[in-house]
């Protein structure tokens, strides 16, 4: 099988898949995309299954030289993207010959973008899954958890399609929108000014921020004492003893001792994983209804 030769991986590009599940009781995280809606669409404009492996790719700046007769498509950030020196529109699915070269600029607008290719990057999976997790070293074209470097092999499959397609605008995500939060887990032992800080406060996100977590930085709150860890999922929002919120990201760990005073929405998790650092991040009140409506049509859309 041949596939796209790397001249230029970028800062960070990973190989991700739907996620490695099953294991999170051993302390595997699940990993898999930072913003599945756009990894989603990818996927869907090539008529993949949901999950199937593509590249995320951090801030852009990436050259690939095709190997192959394929149809790729490209979501995500707002980067300038051409393919032997003709510009591609955003959010498309486009065509790609032999010889010839894919070239991402840097990211104007957002983080991430994703790569797609017809039937999905080929990889060995380690524990079920081609999710790369540099953390714990699994997944990812080496099987050990390694970004993408100069003169790897993507590998995929020819494939014809019969036209360009792209995603209309009124489908692609707001990133600027307020982001929506259920309250809950240690909720209640919080003093009820600090919730309301929390929401009353402009927050910005740290640059140490990661797929593991975003790291909030504003003003303190003040966190009630808790002595014993629990699990904890993606989107859960911890504030350590600093007072400075940390919001869990796909990365993140599967046991955790900070108070819990909410859970980000899904799909403004997904929306989050494209705020750029220093960037200003305001926070709602939400409602699990609504959350779990979202994330059931988000679902029955794309065929999961």
């Amino acid at each position: 099988m041949s596939g796209l030769q790397v001249l230029r991986p970028g800062a960070l590009s990973l190989l991700q898949d739907g996620g490695r599940f099953g294991w999170q009781h051993l302390g595997v995280s699940p990993a898999g995309p930072v913003d599945w809606q756009s990894a989603a669409w990818a996927n869907r404009l090539l008529d993949n299954a949901w999950g199937t492996p593509l590249l995320e790719i951090a801030l852009g700046d990436v050259e690939l030289e095709c190997r192959v007769a394929t149809w790729l498509a490209l979501t995500g950030a707002d980067a300038p993207a051409e393919l032997d020196g003709a510009p591609l529109p955003a959010w498309s699915r486009f065509a790609v010959q032999p010889g010839q070269r894919l070239r991402i600029g840097f990211a104007r607008r957002g983080q991430r973008l994703y790569l797609a290719a017809a039937g999905g990057f080929a990889a060995d999976p380690v524990l079920g899954s081609v999710a790369t997790q540099a953390r714990e070293g699994l997944g990812g074209l080496d099987g050990r958890g390694g970004a993408l470097c100069e003169g790897d092999l993507l590998a995929c499959a020819a494939a014809v399609r019969s036209h360009a397609a792209s995603v209309p605008w009124v489908y692609r995500p707001d990133a600027e929108a307020p982001l929506r939060v259920m309250i809950g887990g240690d909720a209640a032992n919080f003093a009820a000014e600090q919730l309301e800080a929390f929401f009353a406060h402009t927050w910005r996100l740290s640059p140490r921020s990661d797929r593991m977590g975003a790291r909030l930085l504003g003003e303190a709150l003040a966190p009630p004492l808790r002595q014993w860890s629990q699990g904890v999922s993606r989107g859960a929002i911890q504030v350590p003893p600093d007072g400075q919120p940390i919001i869990l990201q796909v990365d993140r760990q599967t046991m955790g001792g900070y108070p819990v005073l909410g859970w980000l929405y899904p799909r403004d998790l997904w929306r989050l994983a494209q705020r750029p650092p220093n960037g200003p991040l305001r926070f709602v009140r939400g409602d699990l209804t609504e959350a779990q409506a979202e994330l059931r049509d988000f679902y029955l859309f794309f065929g999961r």
